[in-house]
């Protein structure tokens, strides 16, 4: 394929690559996206996902807001697959500085990825709201109904930004920082239609703009490459030089 071999080209001649994911990135590894057609905005529930999938409603009907997550969000049967496995192949090469998700799987992590800024922060991360105390995957998914604090009883809340929560400030800035500071700029698995997210992306000054993604995205015109295919079935082809 042409394009997978002109972007060999620039992966090649560079050493300062940054890449910008979004659920696009996961679907290959088995887990749903929320806008496709078989994603989780068309399967049936009790309330729209975006409704369930808010602070208000978390705070409001933890019970449903818990019976939807554990369902739908807490997937541990997913293992990194081809874009994962060699997004952290060129970080070892020195040629990646960051990967920048809006996933909360913990996928690149799993990879082997070292430097990942989870925008929208991570199902493996959770949290007393009263106390603060820690509580890993495990005991969120084996908690029944609303996960309670063994040392305080408060709810344990997960650390991923709800519908009508802001983003963390730190995790935003190094983002900016990275896009910034990039000569290449990967943006891969994602429609860009999730903001604040999706506006990191005009922070890129550097060289080559490189979009991958199955369906059109609004900055396809303004990209140096556009790869419409799954990201996987590209980086598969890739080798880290």
């Amino acid at each position: 394929m042409e394009e997978t071999e002109k972007l060999q080209e620039i992966i090649s001649k560079s050493s300062n690559i940054v890449f910008f994911g979004g659920a696009g990135v996961s679907t290959e590894s088995g887990i749903p996206d929320f806008r496709s057609v078989d994603g989780l905005y068309h399967q049936q529930w009790e309330y729209p996902p975006e409704t369930i999938l808010s602070h208000t409603f978390f705070m409001r009907r933890p019970e449903e807001f818990y019976r939807f997550y554990k369902a739908k969000m807490l997937c541990d049967t997913a293992k990194p697959n081809a874009a994962h496995l060699k997004l952290a192949e060129l970080e070892r090469a020195g040629k990646l500085k960051a990967v920048i998700t809006q996933n909360i799987d913990n996928l690149h992590q799993m990879a082997g990825s070292g430097n990942v800024l989870e925008l929208h922060g991570s199902v493996y991360r959770n949290y007393c709201m009263k106390c603060c105390t820690s509580y890993d995957f495990a005991y969120m998914k084996a908690a029944e109904g609303v996960p309670q604090c063994e040392k305080c009883g408060g709810i344990i809340k997960p650390d991923v930004v709800l519908y009508e929560e802001s983003l963390d400030s730190k995790t935003l800035n190094r983002s900016v920082q990275a896009i910034s500071n990039a000569e290449v700029l990967i943006i891969g698995g994602t429609s860009l239609a999730v903001y604040p997210a999706a506006s990191l992306i005009d922070y890129f000054t550097g060289e080559y703009l490189v979009v991958i993604n199955r369906d059109a995205t609004p900055r396809d015109k303004m990209a140096d490459l556009v790869i419409n295919a799954p990201i996987g079935q590209v980086f598969s082809q890739i080798r880290a030089e």
